[in-house]
């Protein structure tokens, strides 16, 4: 299996690693449009094949689409990073460009692609490929909820003093800082709720650090983070290429679930080799549904100023 990423920056070099690394496929092409630099990541790259004992082959090229065709998956990372104190929102001006443009070239040498979208403002760059590509909706996937559930998951863990491999969890919504819905209600650890673990106030607090999970990291970091949503992407990528069926949340276009329509929003999803094979509805709590439908409000906004573009 052939897999592309776009954006050889921190986030899209972490990515090829983690799928490299995890060895279930045969060639990664890394794409930038910085002269030599997609080249130069992906030597360093496979220089550590032998250490870390990956046989994929890892290549880069500077802007040649060709070198990506026959790809089954491509994840689009490029695009401006946020810097601190910039929303997510801010972005949509600059990377829905890059976004558009990327994605045309992507399906013009692979059509039977399934693109995995990382560029933020995420659930807007998701849904601007859904309007401009082409590709049926279960071939594009907004990586969002998955990375921000690892989030939610490491809170878990830290806010009840026990290893991340005892806890589940799951954020729904959008991929925003006052957008997302981390769900305590469906929290766990090894099936028992973590809310018999946590006082009130410490659910609070880790819904809280979960919402504001980039920004933090932005803030420490001086950029957007980038081993995190590297792994998340790898996991989305494993899924599909070994048509895992995992449950997954991902910003998808919605049809009528959840009570929306016509806009992409994180939601837990059967994830398997055509992509998304199912949209999953859970029961949510009145007050999930409330967050849940005015992060749609305000993903909408943004929506809007694609008209303008």
């Amino acid at each position: 299996m052939k897999v592309t990423v776009v954006g050889a920056g921190a986030v899209g070099a972490s990515c090829a690693e983690y799928i490299a690394m995890k060895n279930f496929c045969s060639e990664v092409v890394l794409v930038d449009i910085k002269e030599g630099f997609a080249e130069g990541k992906a030597m360093d790259l496979m220089q550590t094949a032998s250490l870390n004992g990956f046989d994929t082959k890892i290549t880069g090229t500077t802007g040649d689409y060709s070198k990506t065709a026959g790809s089954q998956i491509a994840v689009i990372t490029s695009g401006i990073p946020r810097k601190p104190g910039m929303t997510r929102e801010e972005l949509i001006g600059i990377n829905a460009g890059i976004v558009k443009e990327v994605t045309s070239n992507l399906v013009q040498h692979s059509p039977d692609v399934i693109i995995i979208v990382v560029s933020n403002p995420m659930d807007t760059m998701a849904y601007l490929v859904h309007k401009t590509s082409g590709l049926p909706k279960n071939r594009i996937i907004g990586m969002g909820g998955a990375l921000d559930s690892a989030r939610f998951k490491y809170r878990l863990a830290e806010a009840m003093g026990c290893p991340s491999s005892d806890v589940d969890g799951m954020v729904i919504a959008a991929h925003s800082d006052t957008g997302m819905v981390p769900l305590m209600s469906k929290a766990t650890r090894n099936g028992v709720p973590a809310t018999a673990f946590l006082s009130e106030e410490q659910q609070n607090s880790v819904v809280e650090a979960t919402k504001v999970g980039g920004a933090t990291l932005t803030k420490l970091l001086g950029t957007s983070a980038w081993y995190a949503p590297g792994a998340a992407v790898s996991v989305i990528v494993q899924a599909i290429a070994c048509d895992q069926k995992k449950m997954i949340p991902c910003s998808v276009m919605l049809e009528g679930e959840y009570g929306q329509s016509d806009i992409c929003l994180g939601v837990p999803c059967i994830i398997g080799a055509n992509g998304i094979e199912k949209i999953v509805e859970i029961e949510l709590t009145e007050a999930e549904k409330e967050k849940f439908a005015t992060a749609a409000n305000a993903v909408r906004e943004v929506n809007g100023d694609l008209k303008n573009l």
